[in-house]
């Protein structure tokens, strides 16, 4: 695939001051935007009502591993938290031609703290329109954010999808449900189909939030059953919270009904999917009966595997197991990111880890995970 860029980051993050965009809020709303607040390290924090503070203590990029802090860091001068110019000289530090953006300070349970649901979605809104007008547009094709849902409800999360179609953002970040529940629902299938008739890929980062609720509203209610009797809960004991709400998703039947459904999983790492894979398929293949039995869960056309294999696209940082075991994945659905500014990864010394992570690897195979897959995925070719 002949393409503009040599290094693509599928995994990097927006840390920016609320003051950089709360402006865009109505004015009757803006009393409950987030609002930074100094700390008495000298470090800044952000607040909103219904939430603990949310405190930078993460962004510490090129730092050395002994000076990482939880405590909060400022974002006036550090770096990845200043403006599209900015970020676009620490593309080029580190040797990365462009970056899949996803938001950290204003991830979308943090704003539901807002309790007004106009002010909450005016909230989501104004920082779409920041993403699209403001900072993206620097350049489109290196600066490339993802649009914010809220979860609220399925119809508020197509209305932010179209808009964030039209004003040219390349894709969204699942942080619920469509419809904000905690399990998913054949209302979501609109959002869904919504997403694939606007050509809108759709990713998750690490996992989903899991609000306090069921996992999955199943057909038939059990009664009494043993401790540990949860279907996701047996299915999925062996992965984490990523690989839960994958399950979540392929025992809804969703893909099924819309096969050309795909996610992407970002800075999940990849060497525990070939163990997922094997373990999932085995204890389906125990559990299935009694499954059916007690909850009328339907049984599954395909393998579990088989749906992970086909619908999800999955992200790694720095895993030397993952990028071993890559045929046992598929080489054709993994992406590298670098985690910029956070800890995970190594700005500005990228181009070293991959030397060290690819130092076997061939070089079509190299391509794909790091530049390839993400731009098919996210149609930066067209």
């Amino acid at each position: 695939m002949a393409t503009k860029y040599q290094l693509f980051s599928a995994d990097s993050h927006l840390e920016i001051s609320p003051s950089r965009w709360t402006d865009r809020i109505p004015e009757k709303y803006r009393d409950r935007a987030p609002r930074l607040v100094k700390l008495a390290n000298g470090g800044d924090g952000i607040i909103i009502e219904g939430r603990p503070m949310y405190v930078v203590g993460l962004a510490i990029a090129g730092k050395p591993y002994e000076r990482h802090e939880l405590r909060g860091i400022s974002y006036e001068g550090s770096e990845g938290a200043g403006s599209p110019e900015q970020r676009l000289k620490e593309q080029d530090r580190d040797g990365v031609d462009g970056e899949i953006l996803y938001t950290s300070a204003g991830n979308l349970s943090f704003w539901r703290g807002i309790k007004n649901d106009d002010a909450y979605l005016a909230t989501i809104h104004a920082y779409n329109t920041f993403l699209a007008e403001e900072y993206c547009a620097a350049n489109r094709d290196r600066l490339i954010a993802l649009g914010a849902l809220p979860t609220f409800s399925v119809d508020a999360a197509i209305t932010e999808l179209e808009y964030c179609a039209k004003a040219g953002l390349k894709g969204m970040m699942l942080n619920t449900f469509p419809s904000g529940k905690s399990y998913p629902t054949l209302e979501d299938d609109r959002f869904y189909a919504a997403a694939l008739d606007l050509n809108m890929p759709l990713s998750v980062h690490v996992a989903m939030g899991l609000p306090d609720g069921p996992l999955f509203k199943y057909d038939k209610d059990p009664g009494e059953v043993a401790f540990g009797g949860d279907p996701i809960r047996v299915l999925t004991r062996f992965g984490g919270n990523s690989g839960l709400n994958a399950v979540q998703l392929l025992l809804s039947g969703v893909f099924d009904r819309m096969p050309k459904l795909r996610i992407y999983w970002a800075e999940t790492q990849m060497g525990w999917l070939p163990y997922y894979y094997d373990q999932l398929d085995d204890v389906y293949k125990r559990s299935k009966h009694w499954m059916q039995r007690y909850f009328d869960l339907q049984p599954l056309a395909k393998e579990p595997s088989a749906y992970f294999r086909e619908h999800f696209y999955w992200g790694f940082i720095y895993d030397r197991v993952g990028v071993r075991m890559r045929y046992d994945v598929g080489v054709d659905k993994i992406m590298w990111g670098n985690d910029f500014p956070h800890s995970a990864g190594d700005w500005p010394n990228s181009k070293r880890v991959i030397a060290d992570l690819f130092a076997t690897v061939p070089e079509d195979e190299q391509r794909k995970m790091l530049v390839d897959n993400a731009v098919s995925f996210f149609h930066l070719d067209a």
